[in-house]
């Protein structure tokens, strides 16, 4: 509602005072075209949820996702406290947490939807998100990632020197951004988070993320995107053997057992329809509006009053878009770098941002609209920090390592 509330206020300016007649018709026109692209966004996901819902319904009954349960059991009870102790959501939300970490897009939300699910199970008030839910939620839109493969890749197509420069950055701001995100989270839960296990868990993972930030700084850059891109891929066809070996293992018919998932993935799809909808018209008639581009001029102005550099505002519309759609900040990304050039600070600055953070909307709209959830409570001011959190990590880490 805010989104339409800021377009027709900035659209009827533009008409009244400076007679830009183009105004309506371009926001009218992104409605249609917003609404198409959510429905063919919809039907490109139907077969992904179908293959791995299915592939999660294997690897439910055939105990693999009990397993991480009782693994993660110590950590998810502090986190999660909500969620009882060994439930099996807590293996499907690792293994949506570990998709997202090693950037395997396709996975992740099937896995996520999985996840979803399982909350919604435990929720007492269908229509409300739960404070499991929303600690979920925002661990995903804080968009933990450690190897930003398709970010690489771009910047090898646009001709950047060492399309992997952008690596260790990335994956400083995203940690940041997640932390940042389980904080605010935590406050707003009243999690106490300076206990054994997470601290344990935290410093785990940092030490975990410097010896990858070691070993890839210690490689060439055609090593770093195969082994990357290899890894990601070993572990996804790892899991599918894995949990088919799994329902094998228990005498499970694994082929009704995929089936049975699949459909589920198929109404999945249908379901999230109406709320990909809604949420993606209001982004397309926010940037047809102008608001976007008065809302960077804005900033840039802001910054330059205060006497600050202002380099960086040229690549906010990456940082600005990202939470409002995923497509529409890769699109503000490479537009920097063709603008500016791959190996331009704007141009990896805009790719830092890119990866730092997720599309925090869409996220919301498609996990909360597959289990009928309307009441988000405190997700949204919490997601919105974890990005906030991010764009200013990114800034950081890119003066630091390309400002000359």
């Amino acid at each position: 509602m805010a989104f339409f509330l800021c377009a027709f206020v900035v659209a009827t300016v533009r008409l009244l005072f400076w007679g830009d007649t183009e105004v309506f018709p371009a926001i009218i026109n992104s409605t249609f075209d917003s609404s198409k692209t959510a429905f063919e966004i919809s039907l490109g996901l139907t077969g992904v949820l179908s293959l791995w819902m299915g592939i999660m319904q294997i690897g439910e009954k055939g105990g693999v996702i009990g397993f991480f349960s009782k693994v993660l059991s110590p950590l998810f009870c502090r986190l999660f406290p909500d969620i009882p102790k060994g439930h099996p959501v807590t293996g499907s939300i690792f293994m949506n947490l570990a998709a997202n970490m090693l950037g395997l897009d396709n996975a992740a939300t099937p896995l996520g939807l999985k996840a979803m699910e399982g909350l919604q199970s435990l929720n007492p008030q269908k229509d409300t998100a739960s404070n499991p839910m929303i600690m979920f939620l925002v661990l995903n839109t804080s968009g933990l990632t450690l190897i930003p493969i398709s970010i690489m890749v771009y910047r090898a197509q646009m001709g950047a020197a060492q399309p992997t420069d952008v690596f260790i950055p990335i994956l400083l701001a995203t940690f940041f951004s997640t932390l940042a995100g389980i904080i605010a989270v935590s406050l707003y839960q009243r999690i106490r988070l300076l206990n054994q296990t997470i601290l344990l868990f935290l410093g785990g993972t940092s030490l975990v993320i410097a010896t990858i930030i070691y070993l890839f700084t210690t490689m060439e850059k055609e090593q770093i995107n195969v082994w990357s891109t290899t890894l990601a891929n070993v572990f996804l066809f790892v899991i599918i053997i894995g949990f088919i070996l799994a329902g094998i293992r228990k005498r499970i018919n694994v082929y009704d057992a995929f089936v049975e998932g699949a459909k589920e993935g198929f109404t999945t799809a249908v379901r999230i329809i109406p709320y990909l909808v809604a949420i993606l018209v209001a982004i397309g008639v926010f940037r047809a509006s102008g608001c976007m581009d008065y809302l960077i001029q804005g900033v840039g102005r802001l910054v330059e009053l205060c006497g600050s550099d202002s380099d960086f505002v040229a690549a906010l519309p990456t940082a600005l878009m990202k939470p409002l759609s995923g497509s529409g900040a890769r699109g503000m990304m490479v537009d920097a770098m063709n603008t500016y050039g791959a190996d331009s600070f704007v141009g990896r600055l805009a790719c830092i941002f890119q990866g730092s953070t997720d599309t925090t909307f869409y996220i919301l709209a498609v996990y909360f609209g597959s289990v009928g959830v309307v009441k988000t409570r405190h997700a949204v001011p919490c997601g919105l920090l974890a990005d906030l959190a991010g764009i200013i990590a990114a800034i950081c880490m890119g003066y630091l390592f390309f400002n000359v």
